[in-house]
């Protein structure tokens, strides 16, 4: 009876402690979404919220462009991540010296086989900034007034897109002319977004050294500044041009008229018979 009684409070003990036992393994992070710039560390944050399996095994997967790559698995670093990435505090991730190509998608997966639910996984997002370079800039070099003129600018290094701003003689241009006093009788447009400026009718005014700023999160770039020359058109000295052309045209046909009327060109043909 005392052994069928001890039996029975161990199933009971069994029983209670199987129910009230933590059976799930879960993950959580503290930023699943983790910013960098280009050339510095960063820690992908994944925690073992909870488990009772005493030593889990953790793996680790990169996802770029739909492929997917071990980043940790069978306890050791894959690939490039060999020699520049470790794991810390048992499951986090740490990448050392990241580059561009380290933005994707991190997955951190946990098996836990004494829990009852077996495995978790937690997605950290990884963005990776990267600094402009010096964008190349297109300045026409002279102008005439009343004429249309495109300036360019850009540059395709920088993560996130840059966004790009125009400078005469130091001075900013703002993107809407009438929000300030000194530009209102310029005549111009400027997108931000592709860094083209486009004056549709230049005038003296708009004479100067113009260099373009490409800037993002990541930080800035500058191009050299570039000369721009506004000219006004000699109409007199066209207009003069057009008239001696026209008086030399006159001369020579009424030269040709002359010969022909004197027999010059008949005498010649006759000659030329004989």
């Amino acid at each position: 009876c005392m052994v069928e009684l001890l039996c029975a409070i161990s199933y009971y003990l069994l029983f209670v402690f199987a129910g009230c036992r933590v059976s799930a393994v879960e993950l959580t992070s503290s930023n699943t979404k983790p910013v960098v710039q280009e050339f510095q560390s960063v820690e992908l944050s994944c925690i073992i919220k909870s488990t009772v399996t005493p030593d889990p095994r953790i793996e680790w997967k990169k996802i770029r462009d739909g492929e997917t790559s071990y980043v940790f698995f069978d306890n050791k670093m894959q690939g490039d991540f060999a020699t520049r990435a470790e794991i810390l505090s048992r499951t986090s991730l740490v990448i050392k010296n990241t580059t561009r190509m380290d933005t994707a998608t991190y997955r951190c997966e946990v098996a836990a086989p004494l829990d009852t639910k077996t495995i978790d996984e937690i997605n950290i997002q990884l963005t990776v900034q990267v600094k402009p370079m010096t964008p190349r800039c297109t300045v026409p070099k002279a102008v005439p007034v009343g004429k249309t003129a495109s300036l360019h600018c850009h540059e395709n290094e920088g993560y996130p897109k840059s966004t790009y701003s125009w400078y005469r003689n130091s001075e900013p241009l703002s993107p809407d002319t009438k929000s300030n006093a000194r530009l209102q009788n310029s005549s111009y447009t400027l997108n931000p977004t592709t860094g083209t400026l486009v004056f549709h009718a230049v005038h003296k005014g708009d004479t100067g050294r113009y260099s373009c700023i490409a800037t993002n999160d990541a930080g800035f770039a500058k191009c050299e500044e570039q000369e721009m020359e506004v000219y006004d058109l000699n109409i007199g000295g066209i207009i003069g041009g057009v008239l001696v052309v026209l008086a030399v045209l006159v001369l020579i046909t009424l030269g040709i008229c002359c010969a022909y009327r004197r027999g010059y060109f008949a005498n010649s043909k006759e000659s030329g018979e004989r």
